[in-house]
């Protein structure tokens, strides 16, 4: 018997251009590969339709996400309120297809009367509250600030809720799955790893010739940790930094000239950012942020070489074993000096096979989820 599933998304899946799209787009593959017959909502967020989801979707539908003050309630998050579409509701209201909503940010469904009695299972890909209160914590007073702070008080609400109504909560964290028992008593949640396009472990032995900071630079938590390694970490050493990804700040490019051994390269494509990890000695990134599964280190782990991190940023992943962890900066510092000229070995190679080869595994997992949702 056929299995139809509707997606909803936060945004178009494609092109995987920033670590929160590897979910979202990997899962596609790995379900459609699975037999099911996917029908796509996505949000728009600046990018244009894309015909490469035709060919693991029965149908794409595409929803302009309203912006700026259109989007903005004093009762909803922003990153839910902005993606508000009576247009998605009524097409979904079409048949009696269980529902797959991507993140909180989707979840405005749950609100809507005529979805009571609907299966409706929430992807949960970070705990947003807590997200947005560690942005409000690190942000500099202003108007950023004050909408971090609301965000975070108002998203609190809303999980509450969607742990209260959603058929079935998946996390991509343990952490955050018991988060959601204790905090908001979720009854009906489980982890269910995040969704790579990685097939094998390609870190390659020897040594490299750089350190590494990558990410998505316009996200505020990336550029502050990418400020902080230049100010505390590397502002009196000669050792190449290399600061690679998304959209770089004019603030982040300002500081980076500071210092004569930093490089920034902005905006690298898959191809060049694949490069850009595979010829770095050292992969180096502390995250100030201890919810959700961090991406990047995912990548740096199978196509990187030594992984420098701090406890936030491995918290909770069974990852510690593949990093070397450092407790604050002069720890970095200290490891760097150690690492710089070690040659990475076949038998950290194996030690990262064996540890991620059984957890990140998408067919596997894609079955997993299809016992869930039918």
């Amino acid at each position: 018997m056929d299995k139809y599933l509707h997606i909803v998304s936060l945004d178009i899946p494609y092109p995987v251009n920033y670590g929160g799209l590897f979910d979202l787009f990997y899962k596609l593959e790995a379900l459609s590969q699975s037999g099911v017959r996917i029908h796509l909502h996505c949000f728009m967020n600046g990018k244009d339709h894309q015909p490469e989801l035709n060919k693991y979707c029965e149908q794409v539908f595409y929803y302009e996400r309203k912006q700026g003050l259109k989007g903005f309630s004093f009762t909803l998050p922003y990153i839910v309120n902005s993606r508000v579409s009576e247009e998605l509701a009524e097409r979904l209201l079409q048949d009696n297809y269980p529902i797959l909503l991507e993140g909180i940010h989707c979840c405005h469904l749950l609100k809507d009367e005529r979805f009571r009695n609907r299966k409706i299972i929430v992807r949960l890909h970070n705990v947003e509250f807590r997200y947005y209160r560690q942005l409000f914590r690190h942000a500099a007073w202003g108007i950023a600030k004050l909408y971090y702070l609301h965000e975070s008080l108002a998203l609190k609400k809303m999980e509450a809720f969607v742990a209260e109504k959603a058929s079935l909560i998946i996390a991509v964290a343990e952490n955050d799955r018991l988060l959601y028992r204790q905090l908001f008593k979720a009854k009906n949640i489980v982890q269910l790893p995040v969704f790579t396009g990685f097939k094998e472990v390609s870190a390659k032995e020897g040594v490299g010739c750089y350190c590494l900071y990558h990410g998505n630079l316009s996200v505020s938590e990336n550029e502050k940790a990418a400020i902080w390694l230049l100010r505390k970490v590397f502002n009196d050493m000669t050792i190449p930094f290399l600061i690679a990804g998304k959209n770089p700040s004019n603030r982040l490019i300002r500081a980076a000239k500071r210092y004569p051994n930093a490089i920034i390269m902005a905006n690298p494509g898959e191809k060049d950012m694949n490069d850009i990890i595979a010829k770095a000695q050292l992969n180096i990134l502390p995250s100030f942020n201890t919810t959700g599964i961090k991406l990047k280190l995912l990548n740096a782990l199978y196509n990187g070489r030594h992984c420098i991190v701090n406890d936030a940023a491995v918290e909770g992943t069974g990852f510690e074993p593949a990093c070397h962890v450092a407790g604050n900066a002069n720890g970095f510092k200290s490891i760097i000096a150690q690492l710089y000229n070690h040659p990475f070995a076949e038998e950290e190679i194996k030690l990262r096979e064996k540890l991620l080869s059984t957890v990140f595994n998408n067919q596997k997992n894609a079955q997993r989820l299809m016992q869930w949702i039918w």
